[in-house]
């Protein structure tokens, strides 16, 4: 634990300008990101006695090693490169936010030449129009379902719009009226875009003039006595109100903005965000954060902003953002987000009215969600904290291993060898820090010796790691200045607790690459999946933990995790082996020049016949590239000729190939 005097910037090296600074640990890694008017000024803040420092404050500054700056023009600047550090970085003692859930949008993919309406979780995609996001997927098909009548979108994937573009017909939903077939050219594409847009502009609260519009053209239909129009232009009419009507009016003046309330603890805090848009719910999302820093409500709600409006522009950014407290840097705030909008944001906090009252409810549903999450993660602590105890106590440990790290190998018979780490932290997994490996060493089936190969070659990685940071000197020396880049490194931090899929070889193996790379403070143990039996280095007889064991649940939970991780990547070579054809061995060349070849001939079969010259015929390949095409498919053993099974009958290979698959059909029989 560092004392923060031993780092402290000299009296008048702290410039008076707005700037961002970043504080760094022994090992040069990030821990903490911030902004100031004034970095002389908050950085002494820092610097006082440490028993008069908020605790987390306190935490933060004696982890610390050392800390530097970075002057700017403005505190909008300021914002923004803090922002961007942070999602850089991923720094342990600041606020981030977590997603209680994958909460689904309704996307419009503006960006293909017939746009499509459809469900979709994740990052957000560049030309794609987003609506929500909602909680629950089944209340988004159900509007779309009923707005489908007036805007007959398409909603089909790409494999059965290409289906029915080949067959000439168009699927069920083209039948019935619910998309409009521009598979096959029902509509010319700037029709069926006219129809997305009109879609969007329906989503994003325009309703009003276009349900006029219908009235009106359904009025006029009836007094031409044409029944049937006024009729289907009726039941439009009826489906878009069903579809506003399961998103109540909360606003009347058809306001446009998000509410963002926060429920807090002194350890956690809740977020909840209602989108409102056109005066009408039309999404709600929440986040929950453990309280790393110290941070009041206003700085709460200023890395929520941060978090919400980071990687949006345009309309995605409301008019209004209502809070229940205005961050220190409102101005700036306020400038940051009308740059993203492109026009004037107003950031406030609703002091009467209807506004008021929706901020109340969502601030019952932040409290909701924040009594519901420490409900859940009080059970879930004690039961990890308890299977922590139980694995120290069993295998003798010093303290409870808190990142646990398994090794399991997988192949099928000899072919694609390949291995998985799987990391479990506080007894939960650490996706990100999961990695792959490829047994390289030799050819076969051995699993000892592959699990003795990529432990090292693991562990290897962290010495070297060490080595940058300066903690350790390898033998054969290592000048140059370290890695300052402050991310987080693959192999950067050690594990308590390996854990190995098997008995005692593979335990024996993996205890011995540990000794002979010189360390001695990493545990080892081995699960054995017959009898789920504990075995440890040099010990003739296994540890037997109880059945109803948490320690053995969890231990299990960590070795099945690693066998699916490695069976998943062992099934994607084989995969990618199996699928490969001659074009895949030829140095440099891509997917689409691949593409391009197979296509220009038909088939490899008729690309191994053609010339050098020939093949230079094929756009971007040129007379280099063209060489070495011909000579990889010269060197290509060509397989038998396709035979139908049921007759006998040898099949003429007049088809095109796809590119990458084998050159001849007889390999598939």
């Amino acid at each position: 634990m560092a004392d923060p005097s031993s780092y402290r910037p000299q009296p008048g090296q702290v410039p008076d300008s707005p700037g961002v600074y970043r504080f760094r640990d022994e090992h040069r890694r990030v821990i903490y990101v911030g902004k100031a008017k004034s970095l002389r000024q908050r950085l002494a803040n820092y610097f006082q006695d440490v028993a008069g420092l908020h605790p987390r404050t306190a935490t933060m500054v004696t982890t610390a090693a050392s800390v530097e700056w970075t002057v700017v023009s403005t505190e909008v600047e300021a914002l923004q490169l803090e922002y961007s550090w942070i999602k850089e970085y991923d720094p342990r003692f600041n606020v981030k936010y977590r997603d209680d859930k994958s909460y689904p949008s309704l996307a419009v993919t503006l960006n293909e030449e017939y746009p499509r309406v459809q469900v979709m979780r994740g990052p957000k995609k560049k030309g794609v129009r987003y609506f929500g996001p909602y909680a629950h997927a089944w209340a988004i098909r159900e509007t779309v379902d009923l707005m489908l009548r007036v805007f007959p979108v398409r909603t089909c994937s790409a494999g059965v719009f290409k289906r029915s573009a080949q067959i000439g017909r168009p699927c069920l939903l083209g039948y019935i009226g619910k998309c409009s077939a521009p598979c096959v050219g029902r509509v010319t594409p700037e029709e069926h875009l006219e129809l997305a847009e009109d879609f969007c502009d329906f989503m994003a609260g325009r309703t009003g003039a276009y349900l006029s519009r219908l009235e009106k053209e359904m009025h006029v239909a009836a007094e031409d006595m044409e029944y049937e129009k006024a009729a289907r232009l009726r039941d439009d009419i009826g489906a878009l109100r069903r579809a506003m009507e399961k998103n109540a009016v909360v606003l009347a003046d058809a306001t446009d903005a998000d509410l963002i309330a926060v429920a807090e603890d002194e350890l956690e805090a809740a977020v909840q965000i209602f989108h409102v848009r056109g005066g009408r719910v039309r999404g709600q999302r929440g986040w929950v954060t453990d309280k790393v820093e110290a941070v009041d409500t206003a700085g709460l709600v200023e890395h929520a902003l941060q978090q919400l409006y980071g990687e949006e522009k345009g309309e995605a950014v409301p008019k209004e953002v209502l809070v229940p407290a205005l961050p220190e840097d409102t101005p700036a705030l306020g400038q940051w987000l009308a740059e993203r909008r492109g026009s004037q944001v107003s950031l406030r906090i609703p002091q009467r009215g209807d506004k008021k009252a929706l901020m109340e409810t969502v601030h019952r549903n932040a409290q909701q969600s924040l009594a519901l999450h420490k409900t859940k993660r009080a059970s879930d602590l004690t039961t990890r904290s308890r299977a922590l105890e139980e694995i120290a106590e069993a295998l003798e440990l010093d303290g409870a291993p808190l990142r646990i790290e398994c090794f399991d190998i997988s192949h099928l018979q000899g072919d694609d060898v390949v291995a998985s780490m799987v990391v479990f932290e506080d007894g939960l997994a650490r996706k990100s820090e999961y990695r792959r490996f490829q047994v390289k060493s030799f050819e076969g089936q051995d699993d000892v010796r592959s699990m003795h190969e990529v432990v090292s070659r693991r562990f290897r990685r962290y010495l070297l790691e060490k080595s940058r940071t300066g903690e350790w000197d390898p033998q054969d020396g290592e000048d140059g200045p370290p890695e300052d880049d402050g991310k987080p490194k693959r192999f950067a931090y050690p594990p308590q607790l390996v854990v190995v899929d098997g008995g005692q070889p593979q335990v024996a193996a993996a205890k011995r690459a540990l000794d002979e790379l010189g360390i001695d403070d990493v545990a080892v143990c081995g699960l054995a999946k017959r009898l789920e039996e504990v075995w440890v280095p040099g010990e003739d007889d296994p540890v037997v933990l109880p059945r109803t064991s948490e320690g053995l649940y969890l231990l299990q939970r960590v070795r099945d995790e690693a066998h699916r991780f490695a069976i998943q990547y062992q099934r994607s070579k084989r995969g990618k082996r199996l699928k490969s054809g001659p074009l895949d061995e030829v140095p440099g060349l891509g997917e689409s020049r691949k593409q391009a070849l197979v296509k220009h001939f038909g088939s490899v079969k008729k690309l191994r016949q053609a010339t050098i010259d020939q093949i230079c015929e094929v756009p971007g390949i040129g007379r280099k590239t063209a060489e070495t095409v011909a000579a990889a498919l010269a060197g290509a053993v060509p397989a038998g000729p396709a035979v139908n099974t049921a007759t006998g009958e040898i099949i003429e290979d007049e088809n095109p190939a796809p590119a990458g698959a084998s050159s001849e059909r007889g390999t598939e029989q």
